[in-house]
């Protein structure tokens, strides 16, 4: 990882301010924003879980759709996710796919387990690939 500068810190420190926002509105402890190439907060995320009954309100995934739908591609890419946490599966997914060109976070995923055993998932089976001829028709159209 690159080293840090203090502009990174400064934004960083307050993705976990906003994740201190977000336990004590009864939520996960967890906040994003988003920053352009010039240092300006684009949005801020705090996670919505609870308070909204949505499984997937996590800040990480709000800022990516909100960077897909407003930001410019070039805009995106020079952007950057400052998260308190290392985004999980189904965020980093969104992250990637709305563009965005950098994230720094303050917790890996290991160190959120270490601190919070009820925050590591049960693993699902997956079964597949299967049905390859029928499955690629859609995927390859007329």
């Amino acid at each position: 990882m690159d080293a840090l500068t203090e502009t990174d810190e400064r934004h960083l420190r307050r993705a976990v301010e906003l994740a201190g926002a977000a336990r004590d509105a009864g939520d996960g402890p967890f906040g994003s924003l988003l920053v352009d190439a010039d240092g300006r907060v684009l949005a801020e995320e705090v996670n919505t879980e609870r308070t909204d009954d949505d499984i997937t309100a996590h800040p990480e995934l709000k800022l990516a759709r909100w960077a897909a739908r407003q930001l410019a591609a070039e805009t995106a890419a020079h952007s950057t996710m400052y998260t308190s946490c290392q985004p999980c599966r189904m965020c980093a997914t969104a992250i990637e796919r709305s563009g965005l060109g950098r994230v720094v976070y303050a917790l890996s995923a290991e160190q959120l387990a270490d601190l919070r055993p009820s925050a590591a998932r049960t693993p699902v089976a997956y079964a597949g690939p299967a049905l390859y001829d029928e499955a690629r028709a859609p995927v390859e159209g007329p």
